[in-house]
């Protein structure tokens, strides 16, 4: 039979009341008292029941996450991170795809919100006013997006692109193209404007080639103009456009880096299986999926529930295979 809080009791010699608090409210038991229920209760493998406790804490104990398209290697590495924080604080974490579609986004951060203590939103494709109106609903954080006041943690996507622009530069590249992601995309703005700053610096000339769909298929449909655009060089929305990019050049028979270099950004890991190895601009996925975590941990400690500053973290160019001199 599973172990009940009285067993738990009775064994750190206290009452069931005690290690209810204990275990679901600490700060109100002194350390010796929280170490002894805590000491009985891994000895008898207790754990206790989320929704009684909700009863006494008014949470759940579960955060709602949302993501564009679980099938883009990008998300379920900041899904890890957050998951193994959430895990550390003894939080549940309901996962939801909303397919790249901004209503459909919508009508999940709306089901879930009744259901969880709070949320985190990955790349969110939902406009501004609705984030704010999701904020007025419940402990919101983003992850690669700002918005408003809502605490977010974000990628500084225009040192990054500064690197690559510069990697490129040095190679001997003056005409160099975007290929751009999903219109909707709060990042793939904030990597355009970075890489048009950057190539200006340091006096590039950018042909910025459309908006496309964020993976493969994305990649492949958009070689073509990439080639006509005469261009010697191109930067992708992420890897996965990237390397659809590589595969249509190798189908035209052009030569990657001899004829042309490639770069993309985010570093997942089909980046370095490809042929060449792609060079790419690495994000520190799995550390955003754990401040996020952090972040509205904070925020449902507040009783205001004010959002702190955000977070910014640094990328880091990875030169591989994909780029070389100028043809």
């Amino acid at each position: 039979m599973p172990s009940t809080i009285r067993d738990v009791a009775r064994l750190a010699g206290v009452s069931a009341s005690t290690v209810s608090r204990a275990l679901s409210m600490p700060e109100m038991v002194n350390v010796e008292t929280r170490a002894r229920v805590q000491s009985a209760a891994d000895r008898l493998g207790y754990a206790p029941n989320r929704a009684a406790r909700g009863l006494i804490t008014g949470r759940t104990g579960n955060i709602g996450l949302v993501v564009p398209d679980l099938a883009n290697p990008f998300f379920p590495s900041i899904v890890k991170g957050i998951q193994a924080r959430a895990r550390a604080a003894d939080l549940a974490v309901f996962l939801a795809d909303a397919d790249e579609d901004p209503a459909v986004e919508v009508g999940l951060v709306r089901a879930l919100a009744k259901q969880v203590d709070g949320m985190i939103l990955c790349s969110p494709r939902a406009s501004l006013d609705e984030l704010v109106g999701f904020a007025a609903e419940t402990r919101v954080v983003l992850v690669n997006r700002v918005a408003a006041d809502i605490g977010s943690v974000t990628f500084d996507n225009t040192d990054g692109m500064r690197q690559a622009v510069g990697h490129l530069a040095a190679l001997g590249h003056r005409r160099i193209a975007w290929v751009g992601g999903p219109a909707t995309s709060w990042s793939e703005g904030e990597r355009a404007r970075g890489l048009t700053e950057a190539a200006a610096t340091a006096g590039l000339e950018v042909v910025k080639i459309g908006h496309f769909p964020p993976h493969y298929d994305g990649g492949f449909a958009a070689a073509d103009q990439v080639v006509a655009s005469g261009a010697t060089a191109v930067v992708a929305y992420n890897d996965l456009v990237a390397i659809g990019l590589m595969a249509r050049l190798d189908a035209r028979g052009i030569s990657v880096p001899k004829d042309f270099s490639v770069v993309g950004i985010d570093d997942i890991a089909m980046s370095r299986m490809a042929r060449p190895a792609l060079t790419t601009v690495s994000l520190p996925k799995q550390q955003a999926g754990r401040v996020a975590v952090e972040l509205l941990l904070a925020l449902l400690d507040d009783p205001d529930g004010v959002a702190g500053p955000g977070r910014q973290l640094p990328g880091e160019l990875i030169v591989r295979g994909s780029t070389g001199v100028t043809p």
